[in-house]
């Protein structure tokens, strides 16, 4: 059952010991076009596997034609794809939504781009022969636990339609170095545009299925709900999303920020997994005006864009919002539901301008 807690009564210590094992990428590694392995942000729901390279097996079974057993260098041998993608947590920005659910407590930083190296699944499921009738495939991670009393490995399902996107990758390396133990090693699934939960790491087995994937992590996690009993929406596709850079220097426990004034460049980056974005504004104390957007490095990774504000004495709100090519654009409140799941509100930050 999904537990809430009002935003007023603080963080719990679960939610704090969750937040020690996972981590965020602080907004200021937005200044790279890649992120650092090491800044990449992170969500383990278990514990990470201990995984022998050398006997590691991926099994490729179920409603196939033939079934597969493959090594990493089987997997490496493959024809290989490198590709820019931007993975964002489902739960990014759940401690704005209010009551929130008693999870890991995402402000604003679960998001990241990495350089993927890895091999199109589809090239396998083409190999295994995928039978007729066949509607879902199911990725089976090493990773396993408990979540609301249900023990299970950490599963997740595809529609045969988006395992055959040649996009969607078998990864085995991350910036140009095989995959560290934390990011899936030795190989994990990369399903680009969609949210993080999606891309299931520490791949040990795929399961071509003929009836729709009913597993805990499919049915009951990541759903757009509005009280326990309702079965919601799947989660899939990643919001149109802008963040800055804050500004200036911050103070060390609120992080408030403080600049010069000055001309000030505010840079950020902006995403979404549906369409491309179309643009970036920038809100000065709610007046808002275009940023520059910069070129799309891949269709699945985020842009720069830039603004540059006439900052005088005094104290403000900036706030960036990104609208996508099919007019979807970043609300000015949290659309609340129960799991606090892709809470794509606008970022507001404050400043003192001295």
């Amino acid at each position: 059952m999904t537990e809430l807690i009002s935003r007023a009564a603080g963080v719990r210590f679960d939610e704090l010991a969750l937040a020690t094992r996972n981590h965020g990428m602080p907004l200021e590694g937005m200044r790279y076009d890649i992120t650092p392995i090491g800044m990449h942000y992170l969500l383990i729901h278990f514990d990470i596997p201990e995984v022998d390279a050398s006997t590691w097996r991926l099994r490729v079974t179920g409603s196939v034609e033939r079934e597969l057993e493959l090594s990493v260098e089987d997997i490496r041998s493959r024809p290989a794809t490198t590709t820019p993608v931007t993975l964002e947590c489902a739960g990014n920005g759940r401690t704005a939504m209010d009551p929130r659910n008693v999870s890991q407590p995402w402000g604003l930083e679960a998001i990241g781009t990495a350089l993927w190296t890895g091999t199109p699944l589809r090239g396998i499921l083409d190999e295994c022969g995928v039978r007729d009738g066949a509607v879902e495939v199911v990725f089976t991670g090493a990773d396993r636990g408990f979540q609301d009393n249900v023990e299970h490995n950490y599963q997740r399902s595809l529609g045969i339609g988006e395992c055959g996107r040649p996009e969607t990758l078998l990864a085995y390396e991350m910036n140009g170095a095989d995959l560290p133990p934390q990011h899936g090693f030795p190989l994990r699934l990369l399903v680009p545009g969609w949210y993080g939960m999606t891309s299931v790491k520490w791949l040990r087995e795929i399961e071509v299925v003929d009836q729709p994937f009913t597993g805990f992590q499919q049915t009951s996690a990541y759903r757009y709900q509005q009280h326990n009993h309702d079965p919601g929406e799947p989660v899939s596709r990643i919001r149109v999303r802008a963040l800055m850079i804050p500004p200036g220097i911050p103070d060390f426990q609120t992080r408030r920020r403080t600049v010069e004034a000055s001309a000030v460049t505010i840079r950020g980056r902006a995403w979404c997994g549906t369409a491309p974005v179309a643009g970036v504004e920038v809100g000065i104390d709610g007046v808002w005006q275009e940023a520059l957007l910069g070129p799309a490095p891949a269709e699945f990774a985020w842009r720069g864009w830039s603004y540059v504000w006439d900052a005088r004495p005094g104290e403000y709100l900036l706030s960036c919002r990104a609208t996508d090519a099919d007019g979807g654009i970043q609300p000015t409140a949290s659309v609340w539901n129960l799991q606090g799941m892709g809470n794509n509100l606008i970022q507001s930050v404050a400043v003192t301008v001295r």
